[in-house]
């Protein structure tokens, strides 16, 4: 059935769609001595000197087709780092769209330039940094031509300029941001990326197919000519003392003060070592909780940075959100945050070897003994992008200790069919308890994924044993036989019309059988008959879903309602539109409806984006669900609003605030981040927490209460 979809792929699509490449493919980087006038007007005379690269095809919307807005790029270094000029030139500056200034802004929504570089040169792995034309930043790290950490934080600087000719910029990224192999001469892989928000424009310097994003690495150019550099400097200190006053129902006043540090430390340009001390995640965003209504605990990712640089290292998928590794149980028992006496962490290349080596001792807190974490993930580089690895685990306290073992490999190319992506990749893991083996605690997956541009085809099939625990490990459910097979199509009609392109799923389903009875637990499909993203960036979608459920014991929806054992067939059909989030204002609305279980419930979801100027910006959802079941009638609500306002781009407010009626809370956390200089930061945190109901509520007597500020300062050397 596979290969029938893919020779559909050939026979529907248009025109081939090769590893597009415009001559000049490679840019060469001019060395300078000291450094610039770094201001974002490109006014040194250099710029002037070096060559300009403007070779840039549209990906979107006219493929193939050259940039409608000249763009230019040079590149230029010193000893200690990379400089970037960027020339965007519009002949109408007054469309330039440039809503944020704040650190790691939504790019999407903006006009932007982005620059990848992948200084491995694997076909996998990289770094890409984005800017808009106020030279806010955002950063991620790729893991993949799909996957990537955009909460790493990279430490690099922009400086921007606008003018009646278009929007100008310097970029700075130091060497030691950067892993690297070391070398007497470099050649590393590197793209270019400018998207032109008010004309749904996306265009690339190399590899502008459809099929791949500027994350794909295997389709970048080259970046040559950059000789006698190091690692000028091999440490990296980072001490932070944090302060503040706390309050709590049960504990009343406390003044807690904090001291500790973290030292980087670069082994070798590729491998790095961290290691902490005392950590404290005062300033941690604070979590979204939202309604939920199914009978499983909600994934909540990762936020601290001492755990997200070369968090892809330590990953071991087992399907879903179902994860051999999840750092959150690390710091955390029970919502509360569990001392972190001392912790250590290994990552990057040795030649074609990917090591990822954590070990972490956790404080005794409560009825919990002092605790040791450990893992262990590694991964070769096998061929051009596939590998072979495998992971560790290990928890060791006093009263007992949990291992996994796990092995995985993957086959992935950019070449199949000359020029579409496949990946053909599998896992098998098992755990222990006290180093000895345990029945039923085996785990594995496989899975073909065909994601491309006019089909995007996904196939898995996994199972879980009801023994297999991961104590370090994230498990959303457990003891299944699971089938699933995605399969979307987004062909290129009607585009006369003003559609970009259709958004069709014929199918998208789940099926998990009970391991140790081989019985049916549960199903899920989604049909999207029609759909379809406009060139005006609007989209809408409508979708019928099939939901089936076994529930072998009663499922309590809230404290006196509760669904009983049964098997239940639920159809729901589902209205979704959204328009354009570049605009000053834009919406997402979803109604879904149909049957829940003994009953039937009604959902309105809806999101309303506002942005007064680029200082200033407001983001608020709300959902209802309507509940009406023969055991009584549930109605929630969820209010989320995020108030965001920037002073400089080193200088940010924020305020997060939402209610929950099924949890009966309400949070509020108001930061203030200030950058002084580039990888030092300031914190100045304030919380406050309810936990009764709404209409209960002393607004002046809250249950939790907290004000806490932070210093990190950054110290190389």
């Amino acid at each position: 059935m596979f290969v029938l979809f893919v020779f559909a792929n050939l026979f529907l699509s248009q025109k081939k769609l090769f590893a597009q490449h415009s001559d000049p493919t490679k840019i060469k980087a001019f060395k300078i001595q000291g450094k610039i006038k770094f201001d974002g007007n490109l006014s040194d005379s250099i710029w002037q000197e070096v060559p300009h690269f403007s070779n840039f095809t549209q990906r979107d919307l006219d493929y193939g087709k050259p940039i409608t807005e000249h763009t230019e790029v040079s590149v230029i270094y010193n000893n200690n780092a990379l400089y970037f000029g960027i020339w965007c030139f519009q002949k109408d500056a007054s469309k330039i769209v440039a809503k944020n200034m704040n650190r790691d802004f939504n790019y999407r929504s903006d006009d932007n330039f982005q620059i990848m570089i992948s200084p491995f040169n694997d076909n996998r792995t990289g770094y890409l940094f984005i800017i808009n034309p106020n030279a806010a930043r955002t950063d991620i790290q790729i893991f993949s031509s799909e996957d990537g950490n955009e909460d790493w934080n990279g430490v690099w600087d922009a400086k921007a300029s606008i003018n009646d000719k278009g929007w100008f910029a310097e970029v700075y990224i130091p060497f030691n941001t950067l892993q690297f192999k070391n070398d007497v001469v470099f050649d590393w892989a590197i793209n270019f990326e400018r998207d032109i928000v008010s004309k749904n424009e996306q265009a690339l310097w190399q590899g502008w197919s459809r099929n791949n994003s500027i994350t794909s690495v295997v389709n970048a150019g080259r970046l040559t000519g950059i000789s006698g550099i190091s690692y000028t400097k091999k440490f990296e200190f980072k001490p932070y003392a944090s302060g503040g006053w706390q309050y709590t129902d049960n504990d009343g006043n406390s003044f807690p003060l904090k001291l500790g540090a973290d030292l980087n430390v670069n082994l070798s340009p590729t491998l790095k070592l961290n290691l902490t001390s005392y950590t404290d995640f005062a300033q941690v965003e604070a979590d979204r909780i939202p309604v939920n209504l199914s009978r499983f605990s909600i994934y909540y990712p990762e936020k601290r940075q001492f755990f997200l640089e070369g968090y892809d290292l330590f990953e071991f998928n087992l399907g879903h959100n179902n994860n051999a590794f999840y750092s959150r149980e690390i710091g955390i028992e029970n919502g509360k945050q569990v001392p972190i006496i001392a912790g250590a962490r290994l990552f990057g290349k040795v030649g074609k070897n990917n090591i990822g080596f954590l070990n972490i001792q956790e404080a005794k807190i409560d009825t919990i003994s002092s605790t040791n974490n450990t893992v262990f993930r590694y991964k070769r580089d096998i061929g051009k992008q596939s590998s072979i690895g495998g992971i560790f685990t290990n928890v060791v306290n006093s009263e007992h200790s949990n291992q996994v073992f796990g092995i995985d490999a993957s086959y992935q190319t950019s070449e199949f069919l000359k020029n579409k992506n496949l990946t053909v990749s599998g896992k098998i893991s098992t755990s222990l308890k006290d180093f000895k083996p345990q029945k039923n605690a085996l785990t594995y997956r496989l899975f073909v994924d065909y994601p491309n541009d006019l089909i995007d085809n996904f196939m898995s099939i996994e199972s879980m044993q009801k023994n297999f625990y991961p104590e370090l490990g994230y498990i959303q459910r457990t003891n299944y036989d699971s089938y699933s097979w995605y399969f979307r199509l987004t062909p290129r009609w009607f585009t006369k019309l003003g559609v970009k392109k259709m958004a069709l799923k014929p199918w998208g389903f789940t099926i998990y059988r009970t391991h140790s009875t081989g019985k049916l637990e549960s199903f899920s499909n989604e049909t999207r008959p029609i759909g379809a993203v406009f060139k005006s960036g609007e989209r809408f979608e409508i979708n019928f879903i099939q939901n089936f459920d076994r529930l072998d014991n009663n499922f309590d929806i809230t404290d006196n309602i509760s669904i009983p054992t049964g098997e239940y067939m639920m159809y729901k059909y589902e209205l979704q539109f959204e328009t354009y989030h570049s605009r000053k204002l834009w919406i997402e609305l979803l109604y879904n409806f149909g049957s829940f279980y003994t009953g039937n419930i009604n959902t309105i979801y809806s999101e309303l984006g506002i942005n007064f100027n680029k200082h200033l910006n407001f983001n608020g959802t709300y959902s209802w669900n309507k509940v009406n079941l023969p055991q009584g009638n549930i109605i929630t609500h969820e209010v989320t609003s995020y108030v965001n306002y920037a002073f400089t781009t080193r200088l940010n407010f924020s305020l997060f605030a939402q209610y929950n009626s099924l949890e009966e809370i309400m949070n509020y956390n108001i930061r203030l981040h200030w950058i002084p200089e580039i990888g030092s930061d300031f914190y100045f945190v304030y919380n406050i927490g309810y936990e009764e109901p709404i209409k209960q509520i002393e607004y002046l007597k809250p249950q939790t209460t907290s004000a806490v500020m932070k210093f990190v300062y950054r110290i190389v050397f």
